[in-house]
């Protein structure tokens, strides 16, 4: 660990998350009043310390709001859904076994068990 780098487990401050994630203390100030998940420790002088789950909660917001396109309600949604656990990675996201009747070819490049999680996904999202 490099000097002045914190421990992984450490809490940080607003400044600190800020820094980490790119966006700016009134960002994460109103994701708190839009996501209840996002609730840091206040002390004194309303000095917030943000946990590590409440770093993993930010990261996610701030992913899922800036990588994928997501609206506010649309990740409150996600957030609040009964199979999505608080922090979703990428990667998380399980496929469904998915019939064919014929095997098809995909375009080079193309992640086709990927394209099918979300679309399971986005499936599960919308009988909610």
């Amino acid at each position: 660990m490099a000097t002045g780098e914190k421990a992984p487990g450490a809490f940080r401050t607003i400044g600190e998350l800020s820094t980490e994630l790119g966006v700016a203390q009134h960002i994460l100030r109103y994701w708190e009043t839009k996501f209840p998940q996002l609730r840091p420790l206040q002390r004194a002088g309303n000095r917030r310390y943000y946990r590590p789950a409440d770093v993993d909660v930010a990261k996610t917001i701030h992913r899922l709001l800036n990588n994928e396109g997501y609206t506010v309600r649309g990740v409150q949604k996600l957030l609040r859904s009964k199979e999505a656990p608080p922090v979703l990675e990428p990667t998380s996201v399980v496929a469904a076994p998915v019939p064919t009747t014929t095997p098809r070819e995909s375009a080079p490049g193309v992640d086709v068990e990927r394209l099918r999680a979300i679309r399971h996904h986005l499936a599960a999202l919308i009988e909610d």
